[in-house]
């Protein structure tokens, strides 16, 4: 290599610079003795790597010798901004690229000789101690970029330019509080839990698309800029959601919490594998440190996870802990000391989303937040949200196509589907581009078409009557954070021989409403002094639904009384509670869904017990709550007069 160095030397002392610069030939072979020079002494591909990443390669093989000498300049001394030099300016220009390449080929012959010492003592000395050698001699100028590399972070940025496709669901969300419907309490709620100097964790139960993330996204930019809030202006939000979270028990990697590579078996960085040095990576938590982190189908967590998180919590910073970390090493970055003994900070507001009902969630969670509920979408909310929707993407719906749409789903995120697919559906079938400042016509037979497409069945539909009927009455059932209206019949026949009677009942119906009826039949006697065992009884839970809970007990009564005297029962209301053998209502649960399943069912009102009234307004979902203690009561209500 010296040789050829010593001959290309030559060959500058022989071209003298006043001779080279009038002539073009002259000027030519110079700067070609240069640039042969630069690649002997950097390498053809790194020398071409260094270009295209200064994208310089257009300058370097123009033919204006010139340019080539600006195109060498920039690359020898790595400045891309450097201004072309004038012709009166080559001989120092040239000078200073000599020098230059003079220091490359200096360094270069010294690291050839520590190659041959490093070479040397691998023969004699421990690994520990060669690692360490080696590690010193790294030399990091020409940096971890290849021809390959750089051509994937050039499809990278291909890929980053590209335009991509304005979803309609991105386009419909609602940007602010006020647009978003049927959730005045949660909203309320959740700000006066963060807008304040004392933010509390909190939980969001509720059943799914109605609305939970978005309201506690949008709440955190409206405590932002509250004067009193204690969220920074870049206070983050991060989101991730439960069931993509697990507790790995060889803690090799913990994304919600953090964790900490080994160097041997986890494979921390390779300046630190070297060292045998462990690497702390911190979490979400400490990603949201100082604001939000919000988890969704935070009931689906492992338990182990929600019990480092609960420790989290407590700590407000996490701990790193490495059996290969030595706090005597002080070849150990001052950051991995810090996070070894000091640990990462983690204080921030968590905010739980579920659809899960509060007593399936860890207790130890539950008893650290506050909770707020959100309410499911009635039938107006579902046709507020579908109109405030299209006229953010600029649809016209016909009359009554709000309310078509609401018949057949009870969640927002359906509903705004639903108009999506009928936006989609009716601008395939024009004939010509659409102009998107002119609104889209849909018609209720456009959306009846998707929906048919779609195979979406309607929602159980009205079932509320006003004539009155022997033997029926609605009870109500709870299932989640909804709830629905059963339909109970009850038929009586004088049984064949006296106390033979028998009873039947639907078998999918459930233990505990056989057992309600058993009540029923004891509360009957004892009002009534008439003994079922003297009748054929069929009692009749019509589709077979589950009855979980005694609360459909007063309702089985109520049926029986009705059919056993042969007087109608009002359909137009509906009637909740246990039935005590005396005849008294026992309170129950799940009254918030059991109330949305009776206005969806086109009940008026409905009879709870006496215990259960201060739990409710008078007036809920459009429909009217009486609280009685005794079936006489609900039986004066019910009886048609």
């Amino acid at each position: 290599m010296h040789k050829t160095i010593q001959e290309y030397l030559d060959q500058f002392t022989e071209l003298k610079w006043e001779n080279i610069i009038e002539n073009t030939d002259l000027l030519n072979q110079r700067i070609n003795a240069l640039f042969a020079l630069t690649a002997q002494v950097m390498g053809p591909d790194l020398m071409i790597n260094r270009a295209a990443k200064m994208d310089i390669l257009n300058l370097i093989d123009h033919e204006d010798p010139l340019t080539r000498i600006w195109g060498l300049q920039k690359l020898m001394f790595g400045e891309k901004d450097l201004d072309k030099p004038r012709s009166d300016q080559v001989v120092e220009i040239t000078e200073q690229l000599e020098s230059e390449l003079a220091d490359y080929i200096a360094r270069r012959m010294v690291e050839d000789r520590l190659d041959r010492i490093v070479n040397e003592k691998l023969t004699n000395q421990q690994d520990s101690y060669v690692k360490a050698l080696k590690l010193s001699l790294i030399n990091e100028e020409d940096g971890p970029e290849n021809e390959n590399t750089l051509k994937k972070l050039e499809e990278l940025n291909k890929l980053e330019k590209r335009k991509a496709p304005l979803m309609a669901m991105e386009r419909m969300r609602p940007q602010n509080l006020d647009q978003v419907v049927g959730q005045d309490q949660a909203k309320i709620a959740l700000m006066s839990k963060l807008a304040t100097p004392y933010p509390q964790h909190i939980l969001l139960y509720g059943p799914p698309g109605v609305g939970k993330t978005t309201v506690a996204r949008l709440v955190l930019e409206m405590a932002r800029n509250t004067p009193h809030s204690a969220f920074g202006s870049d206070a983050p939000f991060i989101e991730v959601n439960g069931t993509t979270l697990r507790w790995d028990p060889r803690e090799v990697t913990n994304p919600l919490i953090g964790s900490v590579h080994d160097p041997i078996y986890q494979g921390a960085r390779r300046d630190l594998a070297d060292s045998a040095t462990p690497e702390p990576k911190p979490g979400l938590v400490t990603e949201a440190h100082g604001g939000i982190l919000f988890i969704d189908e935070i009931g689906e967590m492992d338990y182990q996870l929600q019990a480092k998180l609960l420790k989290v919590l407590e700590d407000k910073r996490v701990f790193f802990e490495s059996a290969y970390y030595d706090p005597e090493n002080t070849a150990i970055p001052e950051y991995i000391h810090r996070l070894f003994k000091e640990g990462a900070p983690a204080n921030f507001i968590l905010i739980g989303a579920t659809t899960r009902s509060p007593e399936e969630i860890n207790p130890a969670i539950r008893s650290r937040c506050a909770e707020v509920f959100f309410d499911p979408l009635y039938k107006k909310d579902i046709e507020d949200i579908v109109l405030g929707s299209a006229s953010r993407l600029k649809i016209s719906l016909e009359e009554g196509g709000a309310g078509l749409i609401a018949d057949h789903t009870d969640e927002a995120r359906k509903a705004v589907n639903i108009l999506a697919d009928s936006y989609g559906y009716v601008i395939s079938q024009l004939e010509e581009k659409h102009d998107r400042r002119r609104k889209i016509a849909i018609s209720n037979e456009d959306i009846t078409t998707v929906l048919q497409i779609s195979r979406i069945a309607p929602q159980g539909g009205k079932k509320a009557s006003e004539q009155s009927k022997v033997g029926q009455v609605f009870g109500l059932g709870a299932y989640g954070f909804t709830g629905s209206v059963l339909e109970i019949e009850a038929a009586v026949f004088t049984a064949g021989e006296p106390g033979k009677g028998q009873i039947r009942f639907n078998d999918t119906a459930g233990s505990m409403a056989k057992d309600s009826l058993f009540v029923a039949s004891s509360v009957i006697r004892r009002n009534l002094g008439i003994r079922l065992s003297d009748y054929d009884i069929h009692v009749n839970v019509v589709g077979g639904g589950q009855v979980d809970g005694p609360s459909a007990g007063a309702a089985l009564t109520l049926a029986l009384i009705s059919a056993l005297n042969n007087k109608p029962l009002k359909q137009n209301i509906a009637l909740t509670g246990e039935i005590s053998l005396h005849g008294f209502f026992k309170p129950v649960g799940g009254l918030y869904g059991k109330l949305y399943g009776a206005a969806r069912a086109g009940i008026t009102e409905v009879l709870i017990p006496e215990e259960n009234k201060n739990e409710l307004p008078e007036e809920l979902y459009g429909v009217k709550l009486t609280p009685i203690k005794t079936i006489e009561e609900a039986l004066d209500i019910m009886l048609e007069k």
